[in-house]
């Protein structure tokens, strides 16, 4: 175990359509923890991410196959011999897949739970009347002042890098505060293809029955420290990781403080355990300096288990 090093597991936006395949040929292990979640889902969620971009976009479907991503690469990384990690954080959906890697919750759980998850975001705000932008080149606290001038349900809920900010709320108060933030100096405000507005106030009714269903799923104590996003704190009580679990979903991500915080207990290095290299770019940003390296796809893993 390396006290530097840091696994970090990306949330919903990081898909990509064929994702893992390389590593799929190679490692039988990838497509049978697909396997595995397909037995739980009733559909088969290897050929859904292999073929069908449309249905991948759909939050019910994104967030249990980039769970399943993320925990096969882990399990690759584990048969592969790779260091484990002292410390793990995941970005809104990862820090799921978090929880499965640090043995908090059982994979077949969180597989059933992110899928509920998922359906109960799309449940809480009718298609179309919700909406998310990246506010780019702007302060956290002008990002705040948009949103908080602006009519209507509208906040700040990603705080991903410095100078990048994601709000989400009611379209046109989402509209209103992109105006607002480019009036203040924001160098871009971009609308994001999203189809609910995540960790906005719009999301307690969903997070209202995520807890009544985390209720009757076993959570474990951490085998690693676990930073969650809504406290960017160390969490080791199963209680408390349950209870930030309800809140992160109508509340912020403070992804730019979790990668603070590990910066400060020592890490050097992070991996960014899941498809794509959205991670690594904001956490680059965040703490000049910082190593990452990601495993999504083959050259970048055996890069990764080499290093």
């Amino acid at each position: 175990m390396s006290n530097t090093l840091a696994f970090v597991f990306p949330g919903q936006g990081s898909q990509q359509l064929g994702m893992l395949a390389d590593l799929a040929e190679k490692h039988d292990i990838i497509e049978r923890t697909f396997a595995e979640a397909s037995t739980i889902l009733g559909y088969d969620l290897w050929n859904l991410v292999q073929n069908d971009a449309k249905q991948l976009s759909q939050t019910d479907k994104t967030q249990p196959a980039l769970l399943t991503a993320s925990v096969a690469l882990w399990r690759l990384w584990e048969q592969e011999g790779g260091l484990k990690p002292t410390y793990v954080a995941g970005h809104s959906l990862g820090e799921y897949s978090a929880l499965v890697c640090a043995g908090v919750v059982a994979f077949i759980d969180a597989v059933a739970l992110v899928k509920l998850r998922g359906e109960y975001m799309l449940q809480a705000v009718p298609a179309g009347e919700g909406a998310m932008a990246a506010i780019i080149g702007l302060d956290d606290d002008k990002v705040i002042a948009a949103c908080d001038s602006a009519s209507g349900i509208v906040s700040a809920v990603n705080f991903n890098s410095p100078g990048q900010v994601v709000i989400a709320g009611h379209v046109a108060a989402v509209e209103e505060a992109m105006v607002n933030a480019k009036e203040a100096g924001a160098k871009r405000a971009l609308p994001l293809p999203v189809s609910v507005p995540s960790h906005c106030e719009l999301m307690i009714p969903a997070g209202k029955k995520l807890a009544e269903k985390l209720e009757s799923i076993t959570f474990s104590v951490p085998t690693c420290t676990l930073i969650q996003n809504v406290t960017a704190q160390a969490v080791s009580d199963p209680a408390i990781i349950k209870a930030n679990l309800v809140s992160q979903l109508s509340e912020p991500v403070l992804w730019t403080q979790s990668i603070a915080l590990l910066s400060e207990l020592g890490v050097t290095a992070t991996v960014e355990c899941g498809p794509g290299k959205v991670l690594s770019g904001l956490n680059k940003r965040i703490i000049k300096g910082l190593n990452t390296s990601s495993l999504g796809d083959l050259l970048a893993f055996e890069a990764a288990l080499s290093a």
